[in-house]
């Protein structure tokens, strides 16, 4: 599955799925580039790719501020002329039980995974139609196909990103774009390490394959949905989750 001479733009890529994401597919051969608001570990993280030649750029971005997207889609431009796969994977999450969440938690959460996807794609699609090819790929999470408990809002936003793929999908399949969506189960991130231990142990209890998923393991999912392979897929939800919902 190459992407060589594509440019893949990847949100969230300064660490856990987003970074591994940035890796799989510059190493496929696609020039990256790398969106985060950790400017420190995203430049890091390009960095690193350009010293084992890979093709790969930083820039600032912010998924929950519009004016932060629309110059990270210029600076886009003005580095590559084309952007052929966005990869929509920054997100964020908290275990807590519903009834003590605030309205600030629930904001930030749908801001981030269901709001994020949806300005970030709208903000390259343009260009997209105009060429008449692209590839979209929302990162949502099993929680929102089955729910999650401790994550009520979370597994809301996640379940709104997949429906969000599969409305777009419809919508711009005449110009030759697809969108698709990857649902990880439990993954070996920071995100997930911040966790407490003992819930890590439930999860990894629930999961047929007794582990967590490697962030490797999602970005592969993604590259086959932004390359060739998957090009008459389009409106398809793929859970990684090592088997925990396999009845959902």
């Amino acid at each position: 599955m190459q992407l060589k001479d594509k440019t893949a733009v990847i949100t969230g890529a300064a660490s856990g799925i987003g970074r591994a994401t940035a890796e799989t597919l510059a190493a496929a051969g696609a020039f990256v580039l790398l969106g985060d608001i950790d400017e420190q570990k995203g430049g890091e993280a390009a960095a690193a790719l350009r010293e084992q030649g890979r093709g790969a750029e930083f820039v600032r971005l912010d998924v929950t501020d519009l004016e932060s997207i629309a110059a990270f889609k210029q600076r886009a431009y003005e580095l590559r002329g084309h952007v052929d796969v966005v990869a929509n994977v920054a997100g964020w999450g908290k275990i807590q039980p519903f009834m003590e969440n605030t309205p600030e938690f629930w904001r930030k959460v749908v801001d981030l995974n269901l709001l994020g996807p949806v300005a970030v794609s709208h903000a390259f699609l343009d260009r997209m139609i105009e060429r008449g090819s692209g590839k979209i790929v929302v990162v949502a999470s099993d929680a929102g196909r089955v729910g999650s408990m401790g994550e009520t809002v979370y597994s809301g936003a996640k379940g709104g990103a997949i429906a969000f793929t599969k409305s777009l999908a419809r919508e711009v399949a005449r110009y030759s774009i697809n969108v698709n969506c990857v649902c990880p189960g439990p993954t070996d991130t920071p995100l997930l390490r911040a966790v407490p231990e003992k819930h890590q142990e439930a999860f990894v209890k629930a999961t047929p394959m007794r582990r967590l998923a490697k962030p490797s393991e999602i970005a592969d999912a993604v590259l086959f949905f932004a390359s060739d392979r998957a090009r008459f897929v389009t409106g398809q939800v793929l859970s990684v989750s090592g088997g925990l919902t396999l009845a959902g």
